[in-house]
């Protein structure tokens, strides 16, 4: 239960970033229908099924080694900080932009167009490396079992509410005003920060011992 509501919490953190991807499925949702968004919603599930695979594989032979624990502590907190400050000072205060719908003739073009939209952004394994670093040192999971079932409940709230924003999209869009996106943005980078400072704490004990 632990594992599930961890993943869930950071799952809902992931969810609620509101970039390029937040907006595609918005917009597709309302202009092209349901279906459309949750292809788009899709792509964007396997491009993040693919860093989370990438950045754990790469990193997981190293996951046991204290002084390497130290290191991930103090980078992946450093990553979250920035993220955080990042959304307080710099996304909250953003104007709200609205981006084009996807306009593919060819079903299948939605979901590669969610891939690549994911994919390309430059943010998303560094988010990712930072929530391994989490998983690692913050929530002390270190076998293989607990890494794919807490990063199994991550992408699955996200597709979640991914699909949920589809579902939702003309009323979303009524919703979606400047004053609900700085609050939105002010409290992810809370939350974010929150968990870089907790990890600078934890690269602390590993420091001191």
């Amino acid at each position: 239960m632990d594992i599930i509501f961890n993943g869930i919490k950071m799952g809902l953190v992931l969810a609620v970033l509101v970039g390029p991807v937040f907006f595609t499925i918005l917009q597709t949702s309302v202009e092209r229908g349901f279906w459309s968004g949750v292809l788009v919603s899709l792509g964007v599930s396997l491009s993040d099924i693919v860093y989370v695979a990438i950045c754990y594989f790469g990193l997981v032979q190293f996951i046991h080694d204290s002084a390497f624990k130290m290191y991930l502590a103090y980078v992946g907190g450093g990553i979250l900080i920035l993220f955080g400050l990042y959304h307080l000072l710099v996304k909250s205060r953003r104007p709200l932009h609205r981006l084009q719908a996807a306009n593919e003739k060819k079903m299948y073009r939605y979901f590669v167009k969610g891939f690549i939209i994911n994919a390309l952004s430059p943010m998303v394994p560094v988010f990712w490396i930072g929530a391994i670093s989490v998983a690692s040192l913050d929530f002390g999971y270190a076998r293989g079992y607990e890494f794919l079932f807490f990063f199994s409940m991550v992408l699955a709230t996200v597709l979640a509410t991914d699909l949920l924003k589809a579902y939702l999209a003309d009323k979303l869009r009524r919703l979606v005003t400047q004053r609900l996106m700085m609050i939105l943005n002010i409290v992810v980078g809370l939350c974010l920060f929150a968990f870089g400072v907790k990890l600078w704490l934890v690269a602390e004990t590993f420091l001191q011992s």
